[in-house]
């Protein structure tokens, strides 16, 4: 049997004007239409409930694996009634899925409307990654820091007949990408190794770096200079450039990616200002 937390005042029925007088309806309300104070408390009510349940949403999904439902009570600090009649509602629209040994984690939905929001934001996207594929002719990529990785949501082909083609979606390791670098540059050092330590350094060309010390010593120079920059790390022959997003709701970056011999030293230089102002409208268009 379900128990409740009747102290929880996310889900007391009672408006707080009118529990004082053992729940009967406020005067204003007794006509059928609830008092102005009703409706105030029951809006605050209903806030504080979906505050609550996408914390538990986020806490699954921060989970290193399946979580129980006292260790998630514990982690939102709700008391466990609160928590698993919260969950159960996740659980009955597909957000969260009990597994059979009854701990719960993300459920199919969430894959649903990943999918669509991916596909509206590279829709969203699209004038920005335009403007910097026209400015600079090359392939324009918008990339995410998803876990340990990084996956390309969308792009903007490049105007060359040579041009190069990250199919959307497609996921790859950060320590051998301009966009992967310019995101671990703005997190803990520790957190840094802590990362290379799950996913290792594979090697994809023999410009790989795969030394957590040099890695680390270039998220410095990343950190100086305000972009990030892959040397043929992941592709041979292929060099790309890219800048965090500053203010963007997740981890994400634009790149600009090419031939090695378009993309020079002169080029980055020269196109980096407008990479850096795209990024920033960008960032404050998404967020």
């Amino acid at each position: 049997m379900t128990s409740y937390d009747t102290q929880d005042p996310a889900f007391d029925a009672v408006p707080p004007a009118d529990a004082a007088r053992g729940g009967e309806p406020s005067a204003d309300s007794r006509g059928g239409e609830p008092s102005r104070t009703a409706r105030g408390g029951a809006g605050r009510a209903g806030a504080q409930s979906v505050d609550r349940t996408l914390h538990l949403l986020d806490t699954i999904g921060a989970a290193d694996g399946p979580c129980t439902l006292s260790e998630l009570a514990a982690a939102t600090g709700l008391a466990a009634p609160t928590a698993h009649r919260l969950i159960a509602s996740l659980v009955r629209y597909g957000y969260v899925r009990q597994e059979p040994s009854r701990r719960y984690t993300l459920g199919p939905r969430l894959v649903v409307l990943g999918e669509r929001a991916t596909r509206l934001l590279g829709g969203w996207a699209q004038p920005w990654l335009t403007e910097l594929r026209d400015l600079t002719g090359e392939t324009t990529n918008l990339a995410m820091l998803d876990g340990d990785e990084m996956v390309y949501l969308t792009q903007a082909a490049g105007r060359h007949q040579m041009r190069m083609f990250t199919e959307p979606g497609r996921r790859v390791l950060p320590h051998a990408t301009a966009v992967g670098k310019a995101l671990l540059a703005r997190l803990p050092e520790a957190s840094v190794r802590a990362l290379l330590a799950r996913t290792g350094m594979p090697a994809y060309t023999p410009a790989t770096l795969t030394d957590p010390d040099r890695l680390l010593a270039q998220l410095h120079l990343v950190r100086r200079r305000g972009y990030a920059v892959d040397d043929e790390e992941q592709e041979a022959g292929v060099r790309c450039f890219a800048v965090a997003l500053p203010t963007a709701p997740n981890q994400m970056a634009i790149s600009v990616s090419g031939p090695l011999g378009r993309i020079s030293d002169a080029a980055i230089t020269r196109f980096t200002p407008q990479l850096r102002r795209l990024a920033a409208e960008l960032g404050t268009a998404l967020g």
